[in-house]
């Protein structure tokens, strides 16, 4: 006899199919079958970012996010291998399988999402044009910097996206262009303008390594523009793509909720809330769904902490460059940084 099934039926009949434990994918599986996971690293340092420090040991919050991910598939942080590349050679380096996944201060653009065969994470670091004054100057914001001098490295867009936010604030300014990234920093530094206009982490990297004084100059509190940093893929592997969402995703979440590297383990002993059971492993699901094991996202805060934790060391307060993080908070605290629901 036909029985028509109703709407609730349907979907109850349907629910095991998406029980069933998922794949991890090719690009994991490739990982856990060589058992390193290769990011893309810099040819030199990349301050805040991608560096090397006086023990010629990686750091930066790339590097920090690479050896989560690592950690996420692996277990093992130090299963990260970091292979120096420069910015022209990344592209190339992950289409032809030489990195696994590009780590790098990448901003995520139209023509990069669709030329090259890429496939980007969700942002985890906004970084757009700011200013930096000499602190005598007692600005705070854009909007003091009337009748002062500008400077800026001729012919970039932060010379256009500087001009045009000041003369939408009303500022009066003289701009002054230098061909050389040299001497405009010479510039700045002899006085010669009143103010500098760049990227935020690379201001903040200047007052930190090439000021003698780093405390007599402040980044100023404007935001002149905002290019989302997310990590680059190889499309075609959507399973590597979900797991790296949210790896970034469980960073934020543990930073929402409290979970530190300190606590983690006492917080999955007896989780706080639904979502932190969730998150822990303490209530399975999490890595069922990503081909991975259900202590997975525990492991990873373990090893290298929270968003915030893992912001403060690398360019945050933590770090020598103090920068505010600004756009780069939880969006609870002012930023634009959110993590989708984990149910």
């Amino acid at each position: 006899m036909f029985m028509k099934l109703t709407g609730l039926t349907a979907l109850a009949l349907a629910l095991p199919l998406f029980a069933n434990a998922a794949e991890p994918g090719p690009t994991v599986q490739k990982i856990q079958d060589r058992g390193t996971m290769l990011c893309s690293g810099h040819n030199g340092s990349y301050f805040g970012f991608v560096e090397v420090n006086d023990k010629n040991e990686w750091k930066g919050l790339d590097i920090d996010i690479c050896r989560a991910m690592t950690t996420a598939i692996l277990g093992d942080p130090d299963k990260a291998q970091i292979v120096p590349l420069s910015w022209a050679q990344r592209f190339p380096a992950l289409q032809s399988g030489d990195v696994d996944i590009i780590i790098k201060a990448t901003g995520w653009t139209m023509g990069r999402d669709t030329e090259l065969g890429l496939q980007f994470s969700l942002p985890y670091f906004f970084g757009g044009t700011q200013l930096m004054a000499h602190g005598d100057l007692g600005v705070t914001d854009a909007s003091g910097l009337d009748g002062g001098t500008i400077c800026v490295e001729a012919g970039t867009t932060i010379e256009r996206i500087t001009a045009d936010y000041l003369q939408t604030l009303g500022v009066e300014h003289e701009m002054v262009s230098y061909e050389k990234a040299a001497e405009l920093r010479a510039a700045y530094l002899a006085n010669r303008c009143d103010a500098f206009a760049g990227w935020g982490p690379n201001l903040a990297v200047l007052r930190a390594t090439e000021i003698d004084d780093p405390d007599a100059h402040i980044i100023l509190s404007d935001q002149l523009s905002s290019e989302p940093i997310a990590a680059a893929m190889r499309q075609g592997d959507e399973a590597f793509v979900d797991m790296t969402n949210w790896t970034l995703a469980a960073l934020l979440l543990a930073e929402e909720y409290g979970v530190t590297q300190a606590n983690v383990e006492e917080m999955a002993a007896a989780p706080p809330s639904p979502t932190v059971g969730r998150l822990l492993g303490s209530t399975p699901g999490i890595g069922e769904r990503l081909g991975l094991r259900e202590t997975w996202a525990k492991e990873m805060i373990a090893a290298v902490g929270n968003f915030a934790e893992i912001y403060d060391r690398n360019l945050g307060e933590g770090s020598p460059y103090k920068l505010d993080r600004g756009l780069n908070n939880l969006w609870s605290h002012g930023g634009v940084l959110y993590a989708p629901v984990l149910d």
